[in-house]
């Protein structure tokens, strides 16, 4: 097989065990199986991230075997539309080097053997950016975006490059580029994932790999996350500079250099921690306690929920309670209002001049903004990129960026610090996973019958408001609907307070458990 094959074709120790605070090195080697080195395919799938590099680091699991295993999960499934482009013969080179390197004696890095996807809008050396998108197919990355670069570095194999909603644009990744497809959500395979990383969230979720990269301008990590009842992580950006956590500036295709940022996504907040550690240089945190916690009730964003996802959200926040967390009562006046004159002012706007500098980085500037609209297959997506052509948002712009966003930050800013909350807690989509429009990529859905309302502006309701802000965002599941479908609950807290927000969704986690995995 060729290096990139197509779908259509077809820690140390030491760092594993010390990360793993309420887990404990017992339940870790006991998870393991044991020391005679044979796992089965299930078992392998199975494993979390610390799992995975203790095992490989211990000489209980070769990294080649376990990719391996991974890579016939990826073929078996591939008509869930997870992945666009599988790096078969990549993944095994890395891996048996790795395991080369563990037989000779040397020290691993933390992440050693770990596969992981990256969603196909980040650059990884060698493999297409396509976006998901026709005019981006054979635009081939020279150089690992540096989040992928740091988690190579640290021993990550990457597996693949996921799926996603046409060039970012959407929150269904029900995507019609010929080369691409609708991914399929793994609780129900009739069910969008989310997006618009839906491929890694999916992929993630049905247990190809057990962690990976994603994006988010608007809930685009956050809301697969919830979707397909995995952790997902949208760290801070602020203002940029030290303000933003991560740093891949013209190494991801863009739509706002304001709002966009690469996010980890894990099976568990557990595991979507250890990739963050990698990517930032830090420790993975311990669980916070939870005993007078103070996390802030928003009305607006616990109001109208479908009554599917209403009762799992609702005994999840009484199981907070219960165990000592105080939920305080705030209010953001004018949050909606204001958010509306941040949102599409900025995101469709920025396009304009972000699209052609990453063309024009990335040895593609004969690549027009034009080319790429034109080839777009999504009709929702076209929609936005009449927009961005026409510069519908232009003359809203510098009021949404100089006068409207600081207030929207000054305004959380000042719920933050008024209410003595260390974050917002909320359903992070207010319906579950609603069926596959394959004709239209997005339309409209309705919440416990009520009358159809559009579904992009629905999935974001809770998401969008932080990120016009730049606050880090962290959604884990909560739990189950009666239909079996997953809900994510999150936590938005102030600029910086991302090693914070994981600590609190691990302890949270510890309290709630992890979702079963789905039957497929």
């Amino acid at each position: 097989m060729p290096a990139a094959t197509d779908r259509r074709h077809f820690l140390q120790t030491t760092g594993a065990l010390g990360a793993l605070g309420a887990t404990g090195a017992a339940g870790l080697l006991a998870a393991c199986g044991g020391d005679d080195g044979r796992y089965s395919a299930a078992e392998q799938r199975g494993f979390s991230v610390a799992e995975t590099v203790s095992a490989i680091a211990q000489g209980r699991l070769d990294a080649q075997a376990l990719v391996s295993t991974l890579l016939a999960r990826a073929r078996a499934l591939s008509s869930l539309n997870s992945l666009i482009t599988l790096d078969e013969a990549g993944a095994l080179a890395a891996a048996r080097e790795l395991d080369e390197r563990r037989r000779s004696g040397a020290t691993l890095p933390p992440l050693a053997g770990l596969p992981i996807v990256v969603k196909d809008n980040i650059n990884v050396r060698g493999l297409p950016t396509t976006a998901g998108t026709p005019a981006l197919r054979h635009v081939v990355a020279a150089a690992d975006a540096p989040s992928v670069q740091r988690l190579r570095d640290a021993g990550a194999i990457v597996l693949g490059k996921a799926n996603l909603h046409e060039l970012a644009f959407g929150i269904t990744s029900t995507n019609l580029s010929p080369f691409a497809g609708p991914v399929h959500n793994p609780y129900d395979t009739t069910r969008i994932p989310g997006g618009s990383s839906g491929g890694t969230a999916a992929a993630i979720a049905a247990r190809i790999v057990v962690a990976g990269l994603g994006t988010d301008t608007g809930g685009s990590t956050r809301v697969p996350a919830a979707l397909c009842g995995i952790a997902g992580l949208r760290p801070s950006v602020g203002n940029g500079g030290a303000e933003r956590r991560y740093h891949d500036e013209n190494a991801v295709v863009p739509i706002s250099h304001t709002r966009d940022t690469v996010g980890p996504l894990g099976r568990t907040v557990a595991d979507l921690a250890w990739l963050d550690a990698a990517i930032t240089g830090t420790a993975v945190p311990a669980p916070a306690a939870l005993a007078g916690l103070r996390l802030g009730i928003l009305a607006g964003f616990w109001s109208g929920l479908d009554a599917s996802l209403a009762p799992v959200v609702q005994a999840a926040r009484d199981r907070l309670q219960a165990a000592g967390v105080v939920l305080v009562e705030v209010d953001l006046p004018g949050l909606s209002a204001l958010n509306d004159q941040v949102s599409f002012q900025i995101a469709l706007h920025e396009p304009i001049a972000d699209l052609p500098a990453w063309l024009a980085a990335n040895g593609a500037g004969q690549i027009t903004l034009a080319d790429v609209a034109a080839g777009v297959a999504s009709p929702d997506v076209k929609g936005a990129f009449s927009a961005i052509l026409a510069d519908a948002f232009g003359a809203a712009y510098a009021d949404a960026i100089n006068v409207h966003r600081p207030r929207l930050q000054a305004l959380y800013a000042a719920c933050f610090a008024d209410n003595r909350i260390e974050a917002l807690l909320f359903p992070t989509t207010v319906l579950p996973a609603t069926t596959i429009d394959a004709v239209n990529g997005s339309s409209t859905v309705s919440i416990h019958g009520g009358p159809p309302a559009d579904t992009f502006g629905t999935y974001i309701r809770n998401t969008d408001p932080g990120s016009n802000a730049g606050l880090p965002g962290l959604s884990l599941p909560a739990g189950l609907t009666a239909a079996g479908l997953p809900v994510g609950l999150e936590l938005d807290g102030p600029v910086g307070s991302d090693r914070r927000l994981i600590a609190i969704g691990l302890a949270i986690e510890a309290l709630l458990g992890p979702l079963p995995a789905p039957s497929i």
